[in-house]
């Protein structure tokens, strides 16, 4: 890629946008491809969601042995580490549309092979592990996709409202597909796993009704540069590369879902009841800026924004870390939620607009593999400290370290600092 090149797209970032015409519309509903892909997105995600609850349960029940509850998880995350150069290829080299009908119908068939199992009773743990490990290989590619496909469904200016948006289906989707799925599941493993093959068969219909202008697919030759284009842009660009590894360590070091169940047990004395409270928490504050974001998008200052989530994200653990009161614990954590989903749309938006398209999808493949990382290490960081000075000041010393991140990263990256407008043009 050309320096011009790279100078057009980094300058996205901080420019002030020109004024919008009376003529272009002012909301992503008005835009059929973005309405079809949103109900796609909130039926893959809730499907996705109770699978993973429905197989979580059933697996327990066969085995008995808590052991095998982590290498659900585990065995899901080896692929998206495993594939991600690969992701990032194929996302930029095919039509990203029918890569996304492509993963709803492999996990459409995942469900349909876990209820003809259960149904025929040859259902097993290996069989569960297996169909486990096929969903996260449909999932490594399914996530890449649906964050660099939503510049293809609205307008440049309605792309900070459209993220914002397509994160409200999947916080709506993750809220209340655990639920579900455990509702459901009291009637049968095969009741939900029934259901759940009609929401992915129903995304991927939805998907295929997307109808948007595609531009030719790069074919570049397939070499080691080409694999690693994404590091390589990512590294020349100053507040793309401040942005996600700002969000990288803010996650590594105040994360406090992991120890979740301490508080509620040690702290709160609050049980079960009261560690299903806390887990809501972030997500309802999520959920609830991802609205607000949809409604009122960032239009100026994102930089200076997007460090004031990474504070307030830091602050909030702090408090969480220092109150012995269930209510305000409940407050903090809500308020976490909401300047990490601050966060998450400022880095999507400034990823997916500062990014030029034919190296799209390995730049995002990239950024997903640090998002993984850091959670994944972020737990076993949040566990480790813990084990060694205690929850409370494992969580404090987190939440201090992210405050301390943040103000490090204004002088390490003032590109980030600069930045401006979200948007292409003005909405």
């Amino acid at each position: 890629m050309s320096a011009e090149a790279l100078a057009k797209a980094n300058s996205l970032l901080w420019q002030a946008p020109p004024a919008m015409t009376e003529s272009q519309p002012d909301s992503v509903l008005r835009h059929r491809p973005f309405v079809l892909f949103w109900f796609a997105r909130l039926s893959v995600t809730a499907s996705y969601q109770m699978l993973i609850v429905a197989v979580s349960w059933q697996l327990y029940a066969l085995t008995g042995d808590p052991f095998d509850l982590g290498l659900v998880g585990l065995i899901q995350f080896v692929p998206a580490m495993l594939l991600f150069l690969v992701v990032g290829q194929v996302t930029d080299r095919y039509d990203r549309r029918l890569l996304l009908i492509g993963c709803q119908l492999i996990e459409a068939i995942a469900a349909a092979t876990l209820l003809i199992a259960v149904l025929t009773g040859a259902i097993s743990r290996d069989l569960i592990l297996a169909t486990a490990f096929i969903l996260g290989i449909a999932r490594a590619f399914e996530v890449t996709v649906m964050q660099i496909i939503v510049p293809s469904l609205v307008p440049l200016p309605l792309v900070p409202r459209a993220v914002a948006a397509s994160a409200t289906a999947n916080q709506s989707a993750t809220i209340a597909g655990p639920a579900l799925g455990g509702l459901l599941y009291t009637a049968g493993p095969s009741v939900v796993y029934g259901v759940c093959l009609a929401l992915f068969a129903a995304a991927a219909l939805l998907t295929a009704m997307i109808r948007i202008e595609r531009m030719a697919p790069s074919r570049e030759p397939l070499t080691l540069k080409a694999f690693f284009a994404g590091f390589a842009f990512i590294r020349r660009s100053p507040a793309i590369f401040g942005v996600i590894s700002l969000d990288l360590f803010a996650v590594l070091l105040g994360g406090v879902t992991a120890l979740l169940p301490v508080f509620a047990r040690d702290v709160f004395a609050a049980g079960p009841w009261g560690l299903g409270l806390l887990r809501a928490a972030p997500a309802v504050g999520a959920l609830t800026m991802a609205l607000v974001l949809t409604r009122w998008p960032i239009e100026r200052s994102a930089g200076k924004m997007m460090f004031a989530a990474v504070a307030g994200f830091g602050l909030s653990a702090v408090v969480f870390a220092s109150t012995d009161v269930l209510a305000v614990a409940l407050v903090a954590l809500a308020v976490l939620g909401a300047s990490d989903m601050v966060s998450v749309v400022i880095r999507m938006t400034l990823v997916q607009l500062g990014t030029p398209d034919e190296v799209r999808g390995r730049v995002t493949a990239v950024n997903g593999l640090f998002i993984g990382a850091s959670n994944q290490l972020g737990e076993f960081r949040a566990g480790a400290m813990a084990s060694l000075i205690g929850a409370v000041p494992a969580v404090l010393v987190g939440g201090i370290g992210t405050l301390a991140i943040a103000l490090i990263w204004t002088k390490l990256f003032p590109a980030l600092w600069r930045a401006d407008s979200l948007e292409g043009e003005k909405t």
